[in-house]
């Protein structure tokens, strides 16, 4: 009796302890949402550590659709693609990025449920250069 009491108490305790770690790495992946987060990741050069990009690889398995469902944040999981990538980890702790990353961001969000056919129109104008500083050169091109 005793014996089936500890071995249950063990299950017990995995299982609170994987819990944990499933709502820790959720609640983490899901920060990664915040542009302002990234960027001060970047700032303190976490994202150029070896062993933290090991842990954003390890993260991908959130994508996975048995782990996605319980994202709220949508936008998580698209910016866990882009820190795969050194040249994003880079740009991000640039100003400049993380407004741009921003904007877009909010801009998706304010226009996700509008007619796609009159946003790709008006997107097409807004981006035919892509990152900070893009508007200063569309409107350099057109005083041209």
């Amino acid at each position: 009796m005793e014996e089936t009491t500890s071995t249950a108490t063990e299950v017990s305790e995995e299982r609170a302890a994987n819990r944990a770690r499933f709502e820790l790495e959720l609640e983490f992946v899901q920060a990664l949402a915040n542009p302002y987060y990234l960027h001060l990741l970047a700032q303190q050069n976490v994202l150029s550590q070896p062993t933290f990009i090991n842990y954003l690889k390890y993260l991908t398995y959130w994508k996975e659709k048995e782990y996605a469902r319980f994202i709220h944040y949508p936008h998580a999981l698209h910016h866990l693609d882009l820190l795969q990538t050194a040249q994003f980890r880079t740009e991000i702790g640039k100003d400049g990025w993380r407004d741009f990353l921003n904007q877009k961001q909010y801009d998706h969000w304010r226009t996700w449920r509008e007619d796609p056919k009159r946003f790709a129109t008006q997107n097409k104008v807004n981006n035919e250069a892509e990152g900070p500083g893009a508007a200063e050169a569309n409107a350099d091109a057109m005083q041209e």
